[in-house]
């Protein structure tokens, strides 16, 4: 699945989470190390050597990544 939003486009698998930015960088993490912060509409990594967040545009493509991944 992929979900467009304003600073580039997040690829959903079941196994990998991959965060393509307009500006050419590329996150990547395992859905295992994935969280959602529904208060701030915030996809985070978070596996020792891997740590980054993305601020999402709406709470609808939080809910679609949390469902689609299976996450709370």
């Amino acid at each position: 699945m992929i979900i467009a939003f304003s600073a580039g486009k997040i690829i959903l698998t079941p196994f990998e989470v991959q965060v393509r930015l307009d500006n050419g960088c590329q996150l990547y993490a395992m859905v295992d190390d994935v969280k959602c912060h529904d208060d701030a509409l915030m996809l985070v990594a978070d596996a020792g050597a891997v740590r980054w967040n993305i601020k999402l545009d709406t709470s609808e493509q939080l809910q679609e990544i949390k469902q689609e991944l299976g996450i709370g």
